[in-house]
């Protein structure tokens, strides 16, 4: 494809991924929860998912897709009420300074495992956009050239890009977070990943109704 075609492929991927949706709700709570380095492994988990979405698509199952739907309602339901689930949890959490725990801003400990996964589970229970990639695409893609290896560079720019991004939003997040260790904004804490988390289950939840 042109040069021009594909920046503006990327400017426009960029614009996407910026705005906020479930899965950087996701990131930015466990950023203010457990730190940068804990929201990057949950961007692990959301790229993960991103690569099983981008090679359904990049191999055109649309029919399986079809076939699966009734399945994806399911999951889709389960990925809300388990986001809201923490999210309330985490609202209704005891105030506690994270500064006094273990002595840093570490945090109440919580397995990479279960991070990694949150994340897989989010963006994988979010079908809408396996829709979305399949009708965005097609866009940037030049008739006029074999269409396989411009799906596959597309895939594979669209992956790195939403990668770097919400990465971005992992460490910003965690940036944040010194400024909110206090006990006396513990409460408030809680209440930020709380209302982001909920805020996360919410937008799949509309997504389920678009």
């Amino acid at each position: 494809m042109s040069l021009e075609l594909y920046l503006a492929f990327i400017a426009s991927t960029a614009v996407l991924i910026l705005i906020p949706g479930p899965a950087v709700a996701l990131i930015v709570a466990n950023a203010l929860a457990h730190g940068s380095r804990g929201a990057l492994v949950s961007v692990a988990g959301v790229s993960t998912a991103v690569v099983g979405q981008l090679i359904v698509v990049g191999f055109g199952m649309a029919s399986a897709m079809a076939l699966l739907a009734e399945w994806f309602e399911w999951l889709r339901w389960l990925g809300v009420a388990y986001l809201v689930y923490l999210g309330l949890r985490q609202w209704r959490a005891a105030p506690i300074a994270l500064g006094d725990v273990a002595g840093s801003l570490d945090g109440p400990k919580v397995s990479r495992a279960r991070l990694y996964w949150t994340g897989v589970i989010v963006n994988a229970t979010n079908p809408k956009t396996l829709f979305f990639y399949a009708a965005f695409f097609p866009q940037f893609i030049d008739p006029l050239l074999p269409a396989g290896p411009q799906i596959a560079t597309l895939c594979v720019t669209f992956l790195v890009v939403q990668t770097l991004l919400d990465g971005t939003y992992a460490i910003l997040g965690g940036r944040l977070r010194p400024w909110l260790a206090s006990r006396a904004r513990a409460r408030m804490r809680n209440r930020v990943t709380g209302g982001l988390l909920i805020g996360a289950g919410l937008g799949l939840a509309l997504a389920r109704r678009s």
